[in-house]
């Protein structure tokens, strides 16, 4: 029980926080990274897959519904966002002396966790993992 305990820290901790930046985009808009995108020469269109990524992956997540599907969309707007944004940052140190996209890191990583450990049974998917 305590690896299923374990699960369902992982999912809402990490769900939650990107579920946080995702609702400050339905709130403000996907303006700036369409910006972005058309600078690197991409559709500006593709700026509307963040509400994938950091609101419906991390939903899936946080209930323990479809939650590898969900892992993958956030794992998939995680590197978008690094490569869009945070690739000058990935060999530095930031001002307190980790590396200076560590947030991110811990955004991807945790992601690919979830993705490969599934939501366990504290979840929608319940005790026998349906949907996990």
């Amino acid at each position: 029980m305590t690896d299923d305990a374990g699960k369902l820290v992982l999912r809402l901790t990490v769900g939650v926080l990107i579920l946080l930046h995702g609702i400050s985009k339905l709130l403000n808009g996907v303006g700036g990274i369409a910006g972005m995108l058309a600078d690197a020469g991409l559709p500006a269109f593709l700026a509307y897959g963040v509400y994938l990524g950091e609101v419906v992956g991390p939903l899936l997540v946080v209930f323990g519904l479809y939650t590898r599907l969900g892992a993958v969309l956030m794992i998939s707007n995680m590197v978008v966002a690094l490569a869009l944004v945070h690739r000058a940052e990935l060999f530095s140190i930031g001002p307190m002396g980790g590396w200076a996209i560590e947030l991110q890191a811990l955004f991807l990583f945790g992601s690919v966790a979830i993705a490969l450990l599934g939501a366990g049974r504290l979840s929608v998917g319940g005790r026998h993992g349906r949907f996990n």
